[in-house]
């Protein structure tokens, strides 16, 4: 379950006075996620989701927080934080940062069908133009490929021979990229299946734009083709790929650099994941409750991705 920090009726009706949302009528831990306690608030006005954060200090949100607000407002279907009558949507609560936000419609799918992934590539296209406009000085990555080498140096030494190889290959093939000729912008960063929700083949809402930074865009949508355009093998499905890849570029063509380096992103962007699920696996911290992923279905993804470059 996801809620770490528990807040009671009365609490939240204390910490609510400030909004002009309407009374409480209901207060529901999410059971959903791994790292943030959840809820949802339901008002005599609407639904929102209360967000308490677990690990983010107040100086590390606004950042989000602000990003979600301008790519609401221009138009991309994520979660809109709410401010109280001051015009403040970050505050503390019970002793974490807390921000209410607009409750999206839709779940998340476990297998995403053609129109399905369609509908990632155009809003995941809309959301890198209407980034370009986010006046907020650029946010680095912090998974970017300083820390996939530092975190390849802490699991090296517990990796079997074969993973140890594919690593050292991996690295050193990143150490030769060379992306600088490639746009860059605001990107979302974990696009998976599971933040983003759907009713039926219609997007309803991006979620959970924690990992969100300033990267370069073709990287972002490599990230979610590994997710969503993949078989259970990790081989590459050609329809969903084809129509995520053609709906992104009727709204942001691809420049020819981005074509050249499409495969080496989709083998970065395997790297990526594979060695934050690597990590988690070999050092798992005490007193989290986490839902371990699998690393090996990256590996596997990697290897793949590693014989298209």
């Amino acid at each position: 379950m996801s809620v770490f920090t528990s807040v009671s009726v009365q609490q939240l009706q204390d910490w609510l006075q400030g909004y002009a949302i309407g009374e409480l009528l209901e207060l529901k831990g999410i059971s959903s996620g791994i790292t943030n306690t959840n809820y949802f608030v339901t008002t005599t006005q609407n639904r929102y989701v209360l967000t308490l954060f677990e690990h983010n200090s107040m100086d590390e949100l606004p950042y989000y927080i602000n990003l979600m607000s301008h790519l609401a407002t221009h138009g991309v279907p994520c979660p809109q934080p709410i401010q109280n009558q001051s015009g403040i949507s970050l505050h503390m609560l019970n002793g974490k940062p807390a921000v209410l936000m607009s409750c999206l419609s839709g779940r998340d799918v476990t297998a995403p069908n053609v129109a399905q992934c369609a509908e990632v590539g155009k809003h995941l296209a809309k959301m890198h133009l209407a980034g370009k406009s986010f006046a907020q000085s650029a946010h680095r990555n912090p998974r970017d490929a300083v820390w996939r080498q530092q975190t390849a140096e802490k699991v090296l030494p517990l990796l079997a021979m074969e993973d140890r190889q594919l690593l050292l290959e991996s690295l050193a093939f990143q150490a030769g990229l060379n992306l600088a000729a490639l746009p860059k912008g605001v990107i979302h960063a974990d696009l998976f299946r599971d933040n983003v929700l759907f009713d039926d083949d219609k997007i309803g809402g991006l979620i959970d734009f924690y990992y969100a930074c300033e990267d370069v865009l073709a990287y972002d949508l490599a990230i979610a083709v590994n997710d969503w355009c993949v078989n259970a093998d990790g081989s590459l499905d050609a329809a969903r790929l084809d129509a995520m890849l053609q709906a992104y570029q009727q709204i942001r063509p691809f420049i020819e650099a981005e074509h050249a380096a499409w495969h080496a992103l989709l083998r970065i962007a395997a790297l990526r994941f594979w060695l934050s699920r690597l990590y988690d696996q070999l050092f798992p911290q005490d007193g989290e409750l986490t839902h371990a992923k699998d690393p090996d279905h990256f590996k596997n993804i990697l290897k793949l991705r590693a014989a298209l470059t």
